[in-house]
């Protein structure tokens, strides 16, 4: 069995030409013919080149992995029970769904108040997350959770200011902070995070100082990819600038062949890279405390999928930093722009590294070391999910981290306001009706919260919050089956394994292995 799809897919607008008859290693036709145009990766990269190794079309999609891994989430079950409650009294009409308790704090006290254990990942200068950030935004703020502002904001914004190499204005951070601060009502928060060159702009010191921000996050990594960040850029001028700002660009803007090539229309597109970081204790310790003593209330640190090691010296080094909030996040992870191969290819995979995490963190708790709250990433799009996400690492995993679910949610929310607005409802969408308050189910219950300011509420963040709420009625439905009134009550034999790999795996019992000495005392009673 492969798990590895190569050679033809949606995410590089390729395929095969004898589609059904595919060579499973190379992903290669059967029969490679003579005279075919190249529809295939590799055909299109005889004429297209590197442009062929990332998901297009850039700046109007999101991206993430088709790889099937071995084991997934799937493989696990989650356990119900016909008696008890924990969190409730056990009386039937006090242990019922709408009664288990969401609400949750990340960081040290008081902590962030979060309505739901959902933090958004860090979005950052992909043209996808700006053109939907006001959706994203708001929803957001009125779902009451975490909004990361993600890398290269700062030095992709063409009116920012810039002085002795540090940013002393950017209107477009200002624009995404702004736009989560205008809906805040005491839950949540907007966080900013900084790579290599955020670092070096001095990005969260201006957002600390300048723009009212607490909370700062850290960057090792992702799980899409295990270099910088990227984007492209159509415009000579732009990508002349962000080589003048200490951007890698590729092909060189500055070079005269490439110009000319450019203005020739050889190629339409830039690439962007970011620089990769080089970890050291010392050196994570010190930004740590330079971030606090600029007046960040609160540290976060995401890392990606990177190898064991480097997962021990995230959590050691969190803990040494008493770090408020450490996000894993896992292979396959959802992106604007990430090289496809490396996406599919590169890093450990969830279960692999939510089972090494919890290890990990565990064997800290036990020597009687600090353990920083823990978010996980890597794939959540459902309630089923984050149960299992959970439970898998309780008791040190408080949240889980999204980014592309959310965003399709506002993309969506957006679209649909935007055909409202023309009259124009297609037919799947026609049939609930034509205006937002019959299409939208939970547009009363927002005007009714909001008032007259749900005028102003863009309809990306209806769509945000209507995902949120199923995500939040689900979530509860499945902790009430469980007898799991809050979340501090979940435990890792909440869920069991549905096959010996997934159980040797995670550590997690295997189904047939389950509450065996207290079958056997009832059965025997």
């Amino acid at each position: 069995m492969s798990f590895t799809k190569y050679n033809a897919t949606a995410a590089t607008l390729t395929k095969n030409r004898t589609f059904g008859s595919v060579t499973p290693g190379s992903g290669l036709c059967v029969t490679c013919v003579d005279g075919c145009i190249g529809m295939c990766e590799v055909g299109k990269s005889a004429y297209r080149a590197s442009e062929v190794m990332y998901p297009q079309p850039f700046g109007i999609i999101t991206t993430a992995a088709e790889k099937d891994y071995p084991v997934d989430l799937s493989h696990f079950q989650i356990m119900g029970t016909a008696v008890g409650a924990h969190g409730i009294e056990a009386d039937s009409d006090k242990a019922i769904f709408p009664n288990v308790r969401l609400e949750t704090r990340l960081g040290h006290a008081p902590g962030i108040k979060l309505r739901l254990p959902i933090v958004y990942g860090g979005l950052g200068s992909t043209d996808i997350a700006s053109k939907n950030w006001e959706g994203l935004a708001a929803g957001a703020a009125i779902s009451g959770l975490i909004l990361t502002v993600g890398e290269n904001v700062c030095g992709m914004d063409m009116d920012s200011e810039i002085s002795k190499g540090k940013v002393t204005r950017s209107p477009e951070l200002e624009r995404r902070i702004k736009l989560f601060k205008d809906w805040y009502d005491g839950y949540g928060a907007v966080v900013v995070q900084a790579n290599v060159e955020d670092t070096r702009l001095g990005v969260q010191e201006y957002a600390l100082s300048k723009l009212g921000v607490d909370t700062v996050e850290l960057k090792w990594g992702q799980g899409a990819k295990d270099i910088g960040g990227e984007v492209k850029i159509s415009n000579l001028s732009k990508a002349q600038r962000l080589k003048e700002r200490g951007y890698v660009v590729l092909p060189d803007p500055k070079a005269p062949g490439v110009i000319k090539a450019f203005d020739k229309g050889s190629f339409k597109e830039f690439e962007r890279h970011s620089r990769v970081g080089m970890v050291t204790e010392e050196g994570f310790l010190a930004r740590v405390k330079e971030l606090r003593d600029c007046g960040a209330k609160y540290v976060f640190l995401k890392t990606g999928a990177y190898r064991p090691a480097d997962l021990a010296r995230a959590i050691k080094f969190a803990s040494k930093a008493k770090i408020d909030l450490l996000t894993v996040d896992a292979a396959g992870g959802g992106t604007g722009m990430s090289p496809w191969r490396m996406m599919n290819e590169w890093g450990v995979p969830p279960v692999e590294l939510f089972s090494l995490l919890y290890q990990y963190a565990d064997r800290l708790a036990k020597k009687g070391e600090f353990v920083p709250h823990i978010a996980i990433a890597g794939g959540f799009a459902f309630e089923d999910q984050m149960f299992k996400g959970l439970a898998m690492g309780a008791p040190y995993f408080k949240a889980i981290e999204m980014a592309r679910a959310p965003l399709t949610a506002a993309m969506v929310g957006k679209t649909i306001g935007k055909r409202i607005s023309e009259g124009e409802m297609p037919v799947f969408i026609g049939r609930f009706g034509n205006t937002t308050e019959e299409v939208f189910v939970l547009a009363d219950e927002l005007k009714t919260r909001l008032g007259k300011d749900f005028e102003k509420l863009p309809p990306g963040a209806i769509g945000v919050y209507s995902y949120m709420h199923r995500l939040e009625q689900g979530l509860r439905q499945l902790m009430a089956g469980a007898r799991k009134f809050s979340a501090d009550h979940l435990t890792r034999d909440d869920i069991a394994a549905i096959t010996p790999e997934a159980a040797k795996i995670s550590g997690i019992q295997y189904m047939m292995d389950m509450d065996k000495e207290e079958a056997d005392k009832i059965l025997a009673g």
